[in-house]
């Protein structure tokens, strides 16, 4: 289990992003990380992969354990051994190399290589659309495709829990549905923990199990999947419903901070 306690977190040591944020990821669950641009939710990522660092920053107080062993002290390359692996928000793919070379690359520092072979296969199996162009030049490739590979060499590192960043940014609707459904796939027949950030509320909280919604660097709500689908706040200002289930614009909305019962 990943638990994070009350972390803050800083860039140069001056700038403080992150105020005293709590959440739990539970084996074989899919957490939640919602909020919108700013909110905060890379920065926790990072700050559990340990890519925080090569950033200039650092978590300044309170703790992030991995099955009750202390993590925020180590590197990233020690945090990955572990099998906590991020994905990027942006779909940075290697451009020059093989849809299977940007693979292979998700299990270059795995120790138990006669498995590789047998991952490859299920990534394939998930992303039937990259094993048609495993041979082609990553750079190359739709955005969606870049996006399932992105996924897919997660994958291959054979992770414990892996997290996602944005994986709906810039797709097409159905797209967007069919990548989330194999991870929602992923996690129930690989018993593999998934904590995802996104901004598009709706598909996270249609795959999720709990959910958390960030703003300002702060945890302001939390729930079960249903909770939060069903909270007014919610649905209000992060789905565009009102309490009667119309669209609304913000433009419609006065004040609506501080309307907001979190705030």
């Amino acid at each position: 289990m990943l638990k994070l306690n009350s972390i803050e977190v800083a860039y140069l040591n001056v700038i403080r992003v992150l105020h005293g944020v709590s959440l739990k990821v539970e084996d074989g669950t899919i957490a939640a990380l919602l909020g919108a641009n700013g909110a905060g939710k890379s920065t926790t990522l990072k700050a559990i992969s340990g890519l925080l660092k090569t950033e200039e920053g650092s978590v300044t107080d309170g703790s992030i354990e991995w099955d009750g062993l202390r993590i925020d002290k180590k590197n990233a390359e020690q945090i990955g051994a572990m099998g906590i692996i991020q994905a990027l928000e942006g779909r940075h793919v290697f451009g020059h190399l093989s849809t299977e070379e940007n693979l292979n690359v998700g299990a270059f520092n795995r120790t138990d290589r006669r498995n590789v072979k047998r991952d490859l296969d299920m990534v394939y199996g998930y992303f039937p659309r990259l094993k048609d162009l495993r041979h082609n030049t990553a750079g190359y490739l739709s955005g969606g495709e870049q996006q399932m590979l992105v996924i897919g060499r997660a994958m291959m590192a054979s992770p414990k829990l892996m997290m996602l960043d944005e994986p709906s940014l810039g797709l097409a609707p159905l797209m967007v549905e069919e990548i989330f459904n194999i991870i929602q796939r992923f996690n129930s027949e690989q018993k593999t923990s998934v904590l995802l950030v996104e901004q598009n509320v709706r598909i996270a909280l249609s795959i999720a199990h709990y959910g958390y919604v960030m703003e300002n660097g702060r945890v302001v709500l939390d729930g079960t999947a249903d909770f939060l689908r069903n909270n007014e706040d919610v649905k209000e200002f992060y789905m565009g419903l009102s309490a009667l289930g119309t669209k609304k614009s913000y433009r419609e909305v006065k004040h609506y901070k501080r309307r907001k019962r979190w705030l």
